[in-house]
């Protein structure tokens, strides 16, 4: 009864800051014409309601791609009619053709606020809880403490329920699947991870690691005999997943091909605003939009991309277990958001799933993550005037996981993983202390961020250079990030696992 009443207390807490965010600005608040992803969502709900399937993708009277046209799988497509007809039943203007265009008020934004909420509610809250609940050492204080830290992760909460997106329906999916893979339900961690690829394209970050985990596993069982058929039954469930998702659009060859040109524009560059990864960062020096054509670009992002991604999954592939799986994760993640093509900078939150996963097992590495990537959408939260949200959920963030995990005093150089680091360093310095150097690292990181957020906001940048704080705050994004694909690879590919007790699991 104790550990039910703790885990309810976790759940409220999660529910609170979320909806006290949600009192907040959004995206593009009465900023016409265009106004944000606010009005996008809003958009889908219209156009999904009042056209047949058959014009969703496509650019027609009624349907204006230049304005928010749908760039999403099937599945949040579906997601949005599902809306739409609860917004209809509720209010009908909210969704009606051409005439709701923009449309804000009070009542609309608490409805949007509250289709964020309850989808959390199905999906992304109770996986984080059985997550902890089965994979989470330690006691049952211990793992409400790291659900507690992993609900209250800034970055998820700032973007889904202030600037205003679904990332915990994709997000809640995914770990849905790692759930699945982890327990040993194959079949249903795949399914659930098509569906999770099938509601956002971005989760193809996470794609190839469930690929080599079910292939190496596969591999492990025999391939000729037991390994083959569980390998075929994973293979009919995704294809069947992925039909039955895509089967509206399956009648003509031309709106499997409008879709998928919709979901991967390349046309759109190399990236947008001011991403905290390789290309937007390089740039500031070299101009590479300009001096490369766009084929080069499209190819140089895909070799480096799969350079990065390629050893850990490797790994994997060699070793199929849930700790393997969860540090490639993070890599393959960071890899893609570091030097794929068209990066957004909210798709940091793809590598902060995994990276989340860990926090149990490397909390300080985790926390300063967690804390990097909020940093690294700062120029997009000022932007929607969520400033405040930003400075107090962080604070708590910070404070709470700090102290509910005990993380600077689980930060020895065995429990941070510097094995590799020691070998390295032992001849020339010997008496080097490791993580005393990674404490002062976190603390001047963290100063440095809160340095630079306050300046961003308080000074005015010199005319010559407006954009000077965001591209400052996506280069000090970009290092740590650099940093940090580093040392998650490091301890992937060179330490051996620790031997962990594991529940059984019926």
């Amino acid at each position: 009864m104790e550990n039910w009443s703790l885990f309810s207390l976790c759940v409220l807490l999660g529910l609170t800051s979320r909806w006290a965010v949600s009192f907040h600005s959004y995206s593009g608040a009465g900023k016409p014409p265009m106004f944000g992803d606010y009005e996008a969502q809003r958009h889908w709900q219209e156009v999904t309601y009042n056209l047949p399937v058959h014009e969703w993708y496509f650019n027609t009277t009624n349907n204006d791609l230049n304005y928010w046209g749908l760039d999403y799988p099937p599945l949040t497509a579906y997601h949005s009619l599902v809306c739409a007809y609860v917004a209809k039943l509720l209010n009908p203007e909210w969704v009606e053709l051409h005439a709701s265009r923009g449309y804000e008020s009070h009542s609309h934004k608490l409805f949007m606020r509250a289709t964020v909420l309850f989808t959390d509610i199905l999906i992304y809250i109770p996986a984080v809880l059985l997550y902890c609940f089965y994979f989470c050492d330690g006691s049952s204080k211990q793992k409400v403490a790291t659900a507690l830290c992993i609900l209250l992760y800034p970055g998820l909460i700032l973007i889904d329920y202030g600037h205003f997106q679904y990332n915990s329906v994709s997000l809640g999916l995914a770990l849905w699947g790692i759930l699945g893979l982890g327990l040993g339900w194959d079949l249903f961690g795949s399914l659930a991870f098509t569906l999770a690829l099938n509601y956002k394209q971005m989760e193809l970050y996470h794609s190839l690691p469930f690929f080599c985990y079910l292939l190496g596993k596969c591999i492990k069982q025999g391939l000729i005999g037991r390994g083959f058929f569980q390998l075929a039954k994973i293979s009919l469930t995704v294809l069947v997943t992925f039909a039955l998702c895509w089967m509206p659009f399956l009648s003509d060859p031309k709106q499997p091909l409008q879709v998928l040109h919709r979901l991967f524009p390349f046309g759109r560059g190399l990236f947008e605003d001011k991403v905290a990864n390789t290309w937007c960062s390089l740039n500031v020096l070299i101009k590479i939009k300009t001096l490369l054509s766009r084929e080069t670009q499209l190819f140089l992002s895909f070799a480096l991309t799969l350079l990065f991604i390629l050893p850990s999954s490797l790994k994997l592939l060699s070793k199929p277990n849930l700790w393997q799986f969860k540090l490639a994760l993070v890599n393959s993640s960071l890899a893609f958001f570091l030097f794929s093509f068209q990066v957004h900078e909210k798709s940091i939150l793809l590598a902060a799933l995994p990276v989340c996963l860990v926090i149990n097992e490397i909390p300080l590495i985790a926390i300063w993550f967690l804390l990097t990537s909020t940093f690294s959408m700062l120029p997009l939260l000022v932007k929607d005037g969520l400033l405040l949200p930003y400075v107090v959920t962080s604070l708590a963030f910070l404070f709470l996981s700090l102290y509910l995990l005990s993380a600077l005093e689980r930060s020895t150089e065995e429990e941070l993983r510097l094995g590799l680091y020691r070998k390295l360093t032992r001849h020339w310095l010997p008496k080097l202390n490791l993580s005393r150097i990674i404490k002062w690292k976190f603390w001047f990181s963290l100063v440095a961020m809160a340095a630079l957020s306050f300046t961003s906001v308080w000074l005015e940048p010199p005319a010559k250079f407006p954009d000077l704080f965001p591209v400052l705050v996506s280069i000090l994004s970009f290092l740590h990030f650099l940093g940090f694909i580093i040392y998650f690879n490091l301890v992937q590919l060179m330490e051996p696992q620790r031997k962990k007790s594991q529940k059984k699991t019926n």
